[in-house]
């Protein structure tokens, strides 16, 4: 997918920046910038693009971005015409904030093996708050050298979890061009407004304003993925809230999010969860 590139502000008076988001609901432009991002999640849900990953996000998952991944947050519909609340901390930053050799002395030399492992993205799931999502929170209201301190103390707490779940299966070494960026994103913005329903080929190719095969070529070159897979990697994460949720039925959340019957349903699920509809139910209900 074509990102545009986004220019984090910087000021005189910090090497390195702490961002807090409380809004309705969270930027939602597919974006790339040449610093590495990590953004906690406090309150909100919707849909993760990081690369050519598509998920899930939720309450305390944590995010770290590398430079120049092509990423987007996009909350659930309901967060654009209710009363809700979208709240996150992230903090940005350049490889060279202390100096071009400081993750390579003998110190840090596991915070710069940290960094390469960001140009995929990586995501910690926490169900709920812990000592490094207290140490992200707390970073907003420092300054001076005790943040910059707690900055450090979060990348030595990352480098040693053993919770990393790796997002996209491709890295992103260099910047983007800024080109296509309106179109992909008027076909995300189509997507994530019309999954619930049947959405043909040429429905699609017309809001690019592309011929169907010229459409197909252009989708797979930027996503690394076909429309439909891409499209149901979003039918899916979205089945998925609904089963956790417990309050409707497989074949109700099957045609709720565009499938036109059961066994694709469940074989889309299996291909992308691991596991059929009802199986997922059932681990869910056990583990809340």
């Amino acid at each position: 997918m074509k990102p545009l590139l986004f220019r984090i502000p910087k000021t005189e008076t910090e090497s390195f920046r702490v961002q807090v988001d409380d809004l309705p609901h969270f930027y939602d432009t597919l974006h790339f910038h040449p610093e590495w991002q990590i953004t906690l999640i406090l309150e909100g849900t919707g849909t993760q693009f990081v690369g050519d990953n598509v998920d899930r996000f939720q309450p305390y998952d944590m995010y770290f971005l590398g430079s120049n991944l092509p990423h987007v947050f996009r909350s659930d519909a309901e967060y654009y015409t209710n009363n809700l609340r979208a709240y996150s901390i992230s903090i940005y930053f350049r490889g060279d904030i202390l100096g071009e050799n400081f993750f390579d002395i003998p110190e840090t030399r596991h915070l710069k093996s940290l960094l390469n492992e960001a140009s995929r993205g990586f995501r910690i799931r926490n169900k709920e708050a812990n000592d490094l999502t207290v140490l992200i929170e707390s970073i907003a209201n420092k300054n001076g050298f005790e943040k910059l301190l707690t900055f450090l103390e979060i990348l030595n707490a990352l480098s040693i979890s053993a919770e990393k779940e790796y997002l996209s299966g491709i890295t992103y070494q260099s910047t983007q061009k800024e080109t296509d960026n309106q179109r992909i994103n008027d076909i995300f913005e189509f997507l994530m407004r019309n999954y619930e329903r049947e959405i043909s080929l040429e429905e699609v190719a017309e809001i690019a304003n592309m011929t169907p095969n010229a459409f197909c070529r252009f989708f797979k070159l930027r996503t690394r993925k076909t429309f439909s897979a891409f499209l149901n990697d979003i039918r899916i994460g979205h089945a998925c809230r609904m089963l956790q949720a417990g309050d409707t039925s497989v074949l109700e959340v099957c045609y709720a999010n565009g499938f036109n019957n059961v066994s694709n349903f469940n074989r889309q699920f299996k291909n992308r969860t691991k596991m059929t509809p009802s199986a997922y139910l059932r681990k869910y209900d056990a583990n809340t």
